[in-house]
């Protein structure tokens, strides 16, 4: 008998139909002898209604608010499935993300999970009970005041690892709409194919990158406490996609996945002085400003002046264009440039780390396809390249090719 925590996304319980077909495969897990404990999103679009909701009445509404505003979507959907469960004949009981001992920092819409009480929720699993968790929130303790707390986007997969982490859960399964992880986007590579299993590392990469699967701070948890993630479908039986810890033969594979960002852009502050400390001044103010830079490249011009491009969230193009202007006389630039239209393509496998000849070969395969490359950065098991935007599909489906990925390499196991 197992302990698996099985989460359920927006799409899984979209309407009365899917959280009676998530009731059923509840109860047939139950069925099988298996102990339950179930983490559920908001109905699909219910939480971007919520957020429209508090926008409409101001334009910078308190956090603290939309907290408890937006942690109303996951309310529903649990009181829902529990009232199913209970039809269903299953002992099932609701929770928040209070009632179930789930504790974070302070801040509002984007909190980290600092620990979890566990107690409530191991009685009920004692008496043959399923929990049924309200995911993306939690509670808060400052000053003799609790207060609702959420996690921020992707928040109920870091629910669903976090208690899986804390109970020392078999697995924690996630299901979506999609039945697994894949080399690519299928909507960009036809013959993308399904991972049977890939590394914490390597998701954790494809995730930073762009991929949408699984949020980020929860491969981290999962990494972390070693907890096995098993991403599948909700709709379909179907076998889906193992994360795991690496091993000797996923090392064996050189290239897993192909992710790629299109919501980039590059800043390129030319002309300034080439002299210490410029750097730090320059990304200490973006810091401060709180914009986010990945990639940076910086050149060595003529007459001791330098030129420094870098690549940020289009989000934060404002935000870093007003920032660099407000620095161009005290640091002497000559000039700023913003090009918006640029995404990311990046090779992500554990197999990097053992083989040689890959960054030539993701490079040349770019040349072959008349792709130019604005900027490079790499990690152990990981290359990027910026490149502009309107090449970006042929750019992932090039490489999707010349490195094999439609093909199932030979892993025995899971």
């Amino acid at each position: 008998m197992a302990l698996i925590v099985q989460k359920y996304g927006g799409t899984s319980v979209a309407d009365l139909e899917r959280i009676r077909a998530v009731c059923d495969r509840v109860a047939a897990t139950v069925a099988q002898g298996h102990r339950v404990v179930v983490v559920l999103s908001a109905m699909s679009g219910e939480t971007d209604r919520l957020v429209a909701l508090g926008q409409k009445l101001s334009a910078r509404p308190s956090p603290r608010e939309m907290d408890l505003l937006l942690s109303s979507g996951e309310r529903i959907t649990v009181a829902l499935l529990a009232i199913a469960l209970d039809a269903a004949g299953i002992r099932a009981r609701a929770l928040t993300g209070r009632q179930a001992g789930i504790y974070t920092d302070t801040a509002h819409t984007k909190a980290r999970i600092e620990r979890i009480e566990t107690a409530t929720l191991t009685r009920l699993l004692d008496e043959g009970g399923v929990p049924v968790v309200a995911g993306f929130q939690g509670i808060v303790e400052e000053g003799g005041d609790s207060r609702v707390s959420t996690l921020g986007r992707g928040g109920s997969d870091t629910t669903a690892v976090a208690l899986a982490a804390a109970l020392n859960a078999d697995v924690c399964e996630i299901y979506t709409d999609v039945d697994g992880i894949y080399t690519a986007d299928p909507r960009i590579v036809s013959d993308a194919r399904k991972i049977q299993r890939i590394s914490f590392d390597e998701i954790l990469e494809l995730a930073n990158l762009g991929a949408k699967v699984l949020h980020v701070r929860s491969v981290e948890l999962a990494k972390k406490f070693n907890v096995p993630v098993h991403v599948r479908s909700s709709f379909s039986e179907a076998e889906g996609s193992w994360v795991v810890q690496g091993d000797a033969a996923m090392e064996q594979v050189v290239v897993s996945g192909i992710a790629y960002s299109q919501k980039e852009a590059r800043v390129t502050v030319r002309g300034i002085p080439d002299r210490p400390g410029i750097a730090a001044q320059l990304f200490g103010a973006l810091a401060t400003a709180g914009v986010a830079v990945d990639m940076i490249v910086q050149s060595v011009g003529a007459a001791g002046h330098a030129s420094i491009s870098f690549t940020i969230p289009e989000t934060d193009v404002q935000q870093a264009n007003d920032t660099v202007a407000g620095l161009k006389e005290e640091m002497a630039i000559a000039a700023i440039e913003v090009d918006p239209a640029i995404a990311k393509v990046s090779i992500v496998g554990l197999g990097m780390q053992s083989h040689t000849g890959v960054a030539a070969k993701m490079f040349e395969t770019l040349r072959a396809e008349g792709i130019n490359i604005l900027m490079i950065s790499t990690s152990e098991i990981r290359i990027s390249c910026i490149i502009a935007r309107d090449q970006m599909a042929t750019a992932v489906r090039a490489l999707h090719t010349a490195f094999g990925l439609a093909v199932a390499p030979a892993l025995v196991g899971r």
